[in-house]
């Protein structure tokens, strides 16, 4: 695959004339390329959660408001005091998943002292009622701090194959037969339902299917007209609702379904930040999308997950017509040969940058961090390589959602970062963004 390569002293990041800092809209406007100490100090942009909580400040009877409530570039704390100031200053951006783990004032709050910069909303999980309440608290937290504002990201759930619910997690041993019917409301010691109709059709005997990103595996041994018949290959325990990939090839389902449509008018209602778009194949979707927020009149961007199999030889278009790109690298892995995705993530860091477009690397950053305080030796490489590669960001999910530990994984992810940023050539310093600038 073809990569694209950036002379050592190249700067991305556009001058604050340009139209991509000079628009006052949020915070992606802030993580727009990569940064040299020589490059001019980047226009500051308006996020857009601090100027609708504001605007609802006023209209409470409080007082007038600034309408220029500013974010400056460089906020980066841990505690209660700042951490970072001038040449120190953490410029990979961290995304924190909000969930039960992180979902009260208090967490929020925080999450945001301890170096969150973006709050995102996984739409695979909760419903309107609780996102809302996560979007209210972070409007709530930018009207109060908005020299430390947090921008929101809405992630579409998108076409999503799962196995049905079971009473009890089902033991799958190696050797073991084991079947996925479309026929819902099966859940046996031996058969499980899947949600979508068109797997039998979609699977073919020697195809390898992996459950809950690769946890599981099993091979297609033979199907009916609606049912999968599998051997176990790694087993482990099947609880309810597992994503189901099949390696190598794609579900035919729509990149943007019924209920992604439902959320994303929710995004538009609550005027979040970001858009990021689950299991996208080609650039036509995001033109969708587009053109539905321009009749909405709505200024929210919108950054493509690199998840499918499919989304690899239409990298470029897809790159083309969004605002940013995710790698997300469990379904990558899952769709993928696992030892092609830390050489796919570091072509669409390159690729991305050559594009002037902000770039987030996601998935099993910290994923030990979610049981346990401290992360492996491997878990802190990751994170350095991504910052040495250039990504604009990176995110935690199941840490910061469910997970134990998620103030400390936030710590982490920032000390690390910070660390590692601080050992590249000034040329190589990662994008300057601001606050509330990542996905």
């Amino acid at each position: 695959m073809p990569s694209i390569n950036l002379p050592a002293g190249c700067s991305v990041l556009k001058s604050e004339g340009s139209d991509r800092l000079s628009s006052s809209r949020h915070l992606t406007r802030a993580f727009s390329g990569r940064w040299s100490r020589s490059a001019p100090k980047p226009a500051v942009s308006v996020v857009r959660s601090v100027r609708l909580a504001e605007e609802s400040k006023a209209h409470s009877g409080r007082g007038l408001v600034d309408e220029k409530a500013f974010v400056q570039f460089g906020d980066g704390y841990v505690g209660e005091a700042p951490i970072m100031s001038g040449t120190e200053l953490r410029k990979t951006k961290i995304v924190c998943t909000i969930g039960p783990s992180t979902s009260s004032r208090e967490m929020i709050w925080k999450l945001a002292e301890t170096g969150m910069n973006v709050a995102r909303l996984n739409m695979s999980h909760g419903d309107h009622t609780s996102h809302q309440k996560t979007i209210d608290l972070v409007k709530e937290y930018n009207a109060q701090f908005k020299d430390k504002a947090i921008a929101i990201m809405l992630d579409t759930k998108g076409p999503e194959v799962r196995s049905g619910d079971v009473p009890q997690p089902i033991i799958l041993q190696e050797g073991q037969e084991f079947n996925f019917t479309i026929t819902r409301g099966v859940s046996t010691e031996d058969t499980v339902s899947v949600n979508y109709d068109d797997f039998v059709n979609d699977v073919e005997a020697g195809d390898i299917l992996l459950v809950d990103g690769g946890m599981m595996s099993l091979a297609v041994k033979s199907k009916s007209k609606d049912t999968v018949k599998c051997i176990v290959v790694d087993g482990g325990e099947l609880k309810s609702r597992r994503h189901l990939n099949v390696r190598g090839k794609s579900a035919t389902l729509p990149s943007i379904t019924d209920k992604d449509w439902e959320d994303i008018k929710f995004g538009v209602d609550n005027d979040i930040d970001f858009y990021a778009v689950s299991f996208v194949k080609d650039a036509k979707v995001i033109h969708e999308l587009k053109a539905y927020l321009k009749d909405c009149g709505a200024d929210i961007h919108v950054i493509p997950k690199i998840e499918s199999a499919d989304s690899i030889p239409n990298l470029h278009s897809i790159l083309s017509a969004s605002d940013g790109a995710m790698v997300a690298r469990g379904d990558l892995g899952a769709e993928l040969p696992i030892e092609d995705v830390p050489l796919l993530q570091e072509d669409i860091i390159r690729r991305c940058h050559s594009m002037q477009k902000p770039v987030i690397v996601a998935t099993n950053m910290l994923e030990s961090m979610i049981d346990h305080p401290t992360p492996t030796r491997a878990e802190v490489s990751d994170i350095a390589i991504a910052v040495r590669e250039g990504a604009d960001a990176v995110m935690l999910s199941g840490e910061t959602a469910h997970g134990k530990y998620p103030l400390k994984a936030v710590k982490v992810m920032h000390t690390v970062a910070l660390r590692t940023e601080s050992s590249l050539p000034s040329s190589n310093t990662p994008p300057l963004r601001s606050v509330a600038s990542v996905v």
